[in-house]
C-alpha cells in the first residue's frame, strides 16, 4: 500500500507536496500516514501527526 515517503511542507491551513509520495511518518507513533488521510500536524515544528491523540500528547510533552 505505502510505497514513497513523501517530503511536505505543512502551512497553517493545508500543506504543499514538496517531493512526491504517497505517504508520511508520525513524529510520535512512526506509523505510516496516507496523505489522503494527513489531517494533523504542526507548522512550526514541521511535524504529522498520526490523530488528535499524538498532537495532544505532543502539546503535553512541551
Amino acid at each position: 500500500m505505502f510505497k514513497k515517503l513523501a517530503k511536505i511542507k505543512y502551512l497553517p491551513n493545508n500543506f504543499k507536496i514538496l517531493e512526491d509520495g504517497d505517504h508520511v511518518i508520525c513524529a510520535i507513533s512512526g506509523k505510516k500516514i496516507a496523505l489522503e488521510s494527513l489531517t494533523y500536524w504542526n507548522v512550526d515544528l514541521q511535524e504529522p501527526y498520526y490523530s488528535y491523540l499524538e498532537a495532544a500528547k505532543k502539546r503535553e510533552d512541551k
